[in-house]
């Protein structure tokens, strides 16, 4: 009798533990236009469900042009930046770096930045930026290109900002958000990259993402 009581017991023990665990794997949101502020998400996509972010053309700190087929199978992690901005940038910067460190030897793990100022923001100046910031160029890209295409990205597909505009010469938007994106193309998650809180949600989010 005492056996089956013990063996009852641990089987009860077990299953708390089992049941513990799936409690604390979070399970992340897969956002859609609807999820976001209206004020974030351009008209044209506001209704849309089963949103993924768009395919893009982008060039890089080695002048290497960067599209999804870089990100293909990956998670990552994208910004808006521009390498003269004196306030909030070098802050993303320095914390993007911090979570680059974090999954250096994770393949799986990527990262990147989109300049909102690319005709001032030249392969050049990108290198010496992404030097500065120890980027890994197999990890992280820093990237220019068309301004048009890349305000179109922020409003459109990663919902980075509130401003509204047409990407034109005096269109221009700043933006402290990190977008988390699946192996999907899918968003699920934006974070403060300014904020040391935010950067451990950020982290403990990718590793519940690389855990699928």
């Amino acid at each position: 009798m005492k056996r089956i009581k013990s063996y009852f017991l641990m089987l009860l023990f077990v299953n708390y533990i089992l049941s513990c665990d799936r409690a604390s794997k979070k399970e992340l949101p897969i956002f859609n236009p609807s999820d976001f502020n209206p004020e974030l998400v351009d008209i044209s996509v506001q209704r849309m469900e089963d949103h993924v972010v768009s395919n893009f053309e982008l060039i890089n700190q080695n002048g290497k042009k960067i599209t999804q087929d870089n990100y293909k199978n990956k998670i990552y992690v994208t910004d808006f930046f521009f390498t003269r901005c004196p306030s909030i940038c070098p802050v993303m910067s320095n914390n993007m770096e911090k979570i680059q460190k974090k999954f250096l030897n994770n393949d799986g793990v990527m990262f990147l930045s989109l300049s909102v100022t690319p005709e001032l923001d030249s392969i050049p100046i990108l290198k010496e930026y992404a030097i500065k910031h120890g980027v890994i160029d197999t990890k992280w890209n820093i990237t220019t290109g068309n301004k048009k295409h890349i305000y179109n990205l922020a409003r459109k597909s990663y919902f980075a900002v509130v401003e509204q505009g047409d990407g034109g010469l005096q269109d221009f938007i700043h933006t402290p958000n990190f977008v988390l994106v699946d192996r999907k193309k899918q968003i699920r998650g934006v974070y403060d990259g300014t904020k040391d809180e935010e950067i451990k949600r950020l982290i403990q989010d990718i590793k519940i993402l690389d855990e699928k």
